[in-house]
């Protein structure tokens, strides 16, 4: 079956389909198993979700990553997948807005969903390109909309997802020229790599992205404000 048609097929009707099963699908796809168990409608057990975790500590990280560019990434998701797994207190849950009540079902359940599956509250996303109000809508209520392919372009690199990859969960129209607003999947495989670990790596694995990326620290939130797409591999 092809890639797109499956995917579009999973947010549908994978309540009918068994976690054994979309385990394997997620191994041939290459993608998280966790996040095809929630595009299938399916719980996520606490062994897939990170572990109780700061969540300014998370947000740091999430930070400084954003500042590498391509050939950063690289040894940062190495060195990320280097830290072993440790025993946690348990698992990450993600934290709560008073801004906000996120979906129990429908593609804006789904997009909290996978943004949980990594470790993030939606306060403690990188700058991509959206507002805060945008995002809280966005896993509230997403209902169709002419902005939807913007959002969908902004949110996918750092989830780790493609473009085709996402526009097909969600039954939207993909076209080729669409690109990454400012961040790119490269970004979202640290984030990716990164589920398992715990607050004291979390902490070190920051260190090594500061000192990757040479950022100075001026003492305030000062997110990437162009990115790194243009040098993006995928689209080269």
């Amino acid at each position: 079956m092809e890639r797109a048609h499956l995917l579009s097929n999973l947010a549908a009707n994978g309540t009918d389909i068994t976690e054994q099963r979309l385990t394997q699908l997620a191994t041939e796809l290459d993608l998280p198993a966790a996040d095809l168990l929630v595009i299938a409608g399916h719980p996520v057990p606490a062994e897939l979700l990170p572990p109780e975790r700061d969540a300014e500590v998370m947000r740091q990280f999430a930070y400084s990553a954003s500042h590498c560019d391509h050939a950063q990434l690289a040894p940062l998701e190495g060195f990320v997948r280097s830290l072993p797994r440790v025993a946690a207190p348990g698992p990450f849950v993600q934290p709560t807005s008073r801004y906000h009540r996120p979906a129990e079902t429908g593609l804006a359940s789904v997009l909290n969903g996978l943004i949980r599956n990594r470790g993030f509250g939606l306060q403690e996303l990188p700058f991509m390109g959206l507002s805060r109000s945008t995002l809280f809508q966005m896993v509230s209520n997403w209902d169709p909309s002419p902005h939807r392919r913007y959002q969908l372009c902004a949110i996918a690199g750092p989830l780790g997802w493609t473009l085709p990859d996402l526009f097909a969960v969600v039954d939207e129209p993909y076209s080729d020229e669409l690109r990454p607003i400012l961040l790119c999947r490269h970004l979202g495989r640290v984030f990716e790599a990164a589920v398992h670990l715990t607050t004291a790596q979390l902490t070190e694995a920051t260190e090594e992205a500061d000192r990757l990326s040479a950022r100075e620290d001026h003492g305030v939130w000062q997110p990437v404000s162009e990115g790194f797409v243009a040098a993006c591999p995928d689209f080269l």
